[in-house]
C-alpha cells in the first residue's frame, strides 16, 4: 500500500510542476483536474481511481509541456522571420542585390528556406535558418556604384585618355585594363582605328569586366569605393 501511495504522490509531483510552469492551455487545465480528481481518491483511500486520474494528469502535464514548447518556437520563429524580411527590405533599398550579389543571394535563400519551414511546421530550423538570413547581410552598407558612363574631359585639365582613365580608382584601378573601355568605346570615335583620337564631352562607356555593378555617369563630387577584381 505503501508503494502505492508512493507512486500516486510522484505522478502527483510531476504533474504540478508542469502546472506550475505552463498554464491556460486546455492540456494543463485538464491535467489540473486529473490532479484534483486523484488526489479526492486517494484521501477516500479509491487507489486505482487515484493512480488512474494521476496518470491522465501526468500525460495531460506532458500534453500542455509540449504545447508550450511548439508555441514558443512558432513565436520565436515569428520574430525571427520578421526581422530577417526587415533587413532584405533594407538590403533591397541600399542596392545590395547588385553591389553585395552574394551576400543578398545567400540571405534570400536563408528566407526562403526559413518560410519553407515554418509552413512545415519545423519551427526551431525556421527561426535559425531566418538568424542564418540576418547573418548574410551583416556586412552590407550603403554604397555609391561605381560608374558606368565617363564623360571625357580636356587634356589639359585631367590628361583624359584611355588609359589614364582607366587606372583612376572608381574605373577600373589598373591602366593596364585600358582596352575594355576602347573596344566599348571605339564605334562612337572619329577613327575608331586610332585610340588615342578621343576628345572632350564625349560620353565613355565602363563596362562590367567581372560582373561588377555600374550605373549612372561619374560625378568628381561623388565619393566611390575603389574597384577591386
Amino acid at each position: 500500500m505503501k508503494k502505492v501511495i508512493i507512486a500516486i504522490a510522484v505522478l502527483l509531483i510531476s504533474a504540478s510542476v508542469f502546472a506550475a510552469s505552463y498554464k491556460n492551455n486546455t492540456y494543463q487545465k485538464l491535467a489540473n483536474e486529473y490532479t484534483k480528481k486523484a488526489e479526492i481518491a486517494m484521501d477516500a483511500g479509491e487507489y486505482a481511481d487515484a493512480i488512474e486520474f494521476a496518470k491522465k494528469a501526468e500525460e495531460n502535464a506532458a500534453l500542455s509541456k509540449a504545447f508550450i514548447e511548439m508555441m514558443t518556437a512558432k513565436t520565436n520563429a515569428d520574430s525571427a522571420i520578421n526581422l530577417a524580411k526587415n533587413q532584405m527590405k533594407y538590403a533591397e533599398s541600399i542596392g545590395a542585390e547588385q553591389n553585395f550579389p552574394m551576400a543578398y543571394t545567400a540571405a534570400k535563400e536563408n528566407l526562403e528556406n526559413a518560410e519553407k519551414a515554418y509552413e512545415a511546421e519545423e519551427y526551431a530550423k525556421a527561426a535559425d535558418l531566418a538568424k542564418a538570413c540576418v547573418a548574410s547581410l551583416d556586412g552590407i552598407r550603403e554604397i555609391t556604384p561605381l560608374p558606368e558612363w565617363y564623360i571625357v574631359r580636356p587634356w589639359a585639365e585631367t590628361k583624359d585618355c584611355y588609359w589614364n582613365i582607366s587606372g583612376r580608382p572608381y574605373i577600373y584601378n589598373n591602366p593596364l585594363l585600358w582596352e575594355n573601355l576602347y573596344q566599348a568605346n571605339k564605334q562612337s570615335m572619329p577613327k575608331p582605328e586610332d585610340p588615342n583620337l578621343i576628345h572632350p564631352g564625349m560620353k565613355m562607356k565602363v563596362p562590367s569586366i567581372t560582373g561588377e555593378y555600374r550605373s549612372g555617369t561619374y560625378d568628381p563630387k561623388k565619393e566611390y569605393e575603389p574597384y577591386s577584381n
